[in-house]
């Protein structure tokens, strides 16, 4: 009997021990800043350094952007192509009376995605014990793709003439997660300076920006 209550005890201890090693993910904004990053950072290497062979119009037109797709974030798409036209000599206006163009921006896809792999015990809860066993990760994948994909309608304002269309603009940006054996965690991505979660030997991005400038 009292091999049995030692085995149980040390099983008890067990459990405690990987539910207090879970990790729990949580955030105070409708988007973790990964999800954002995610997105931002997709519709930047979705733009070309060079806008030449980009638009059929010449540098220096005054256009108006219109954004037209099937979520919220077209927003931000907007608002980083008005800064990529203006590095490259468009000028954006306001005003549709002051343009000699107007782009419609078609934005086909702009959001994240979420997958992964499992291969371990999924969390149990149970009436016959007093307490639920936690997750067993022997192998546990989760990966996250940032993706936007787009193009342009290009039409003369004073005629409402029909002026060309880009080529598509795609590009896409990943944070993968991998738990290995319960414990082992590790991260693997293209974002730049991405967050960084829970660890004892942290150092801040303020820091780590400092020392790159040194």
């Amino acid at each position: 009997m009292n091999k049995v209550f030692k085995i149980a005890a040390l099983c008890a201890v067990f459990i405690t021990f990987l539910m207090g090693c879970s990790t729990i993910r949580t955030t105070q904004s409708p988007r973790t800043a990964v999800e954002q990053l995610l997105i931002s950072e997709a519709v930047i290497r979705s733009l070309p350094s060079k806008s030449d062979e980009s638009l059929p119009i010449p540098p220096g037109s005054k256009v108006i952007l219109n954004t037209s797709g099937l979520t919220k974030d077209q927003t931000l798409l907007q608002q980083v192509l008005t800064g990529w036209l203006g590095q490259h000599g468009y000028l954006v206006q306001k005003d549709e009376k002051n343009a000699i163009y107007r782009i419609d921006v078609i934005v086909m896809a702009l959001g994240t995605e979420l997958g992964g792999d499992f291969v371990g015990l999924p969390p149990i809860q149970s009436t016959f014990i007093p307490f639920s066993l936690p997750e067993l990760a022997f192998y546990k994948s989760a990966y996250q793709t940032g993706y936007v994909k787009f193009n342009m309608n290009i039409f003369e304002m004073l005629t409402g003439k029909f002026v060309g269309s880009t080529s598509t603009f795609l590009a896409d940006s990943y944070y993968n997660n991998y738990t290995i054996l319960f414990l082992y965690s590790f991260t693997s991505t293209d974002l730049i300076s991405p967050p960084q979660l829970g660890s004892f030997r942290r150092d801040s991005l303020n820091a780590i920006d400092t020392q790159s400038e040194n």
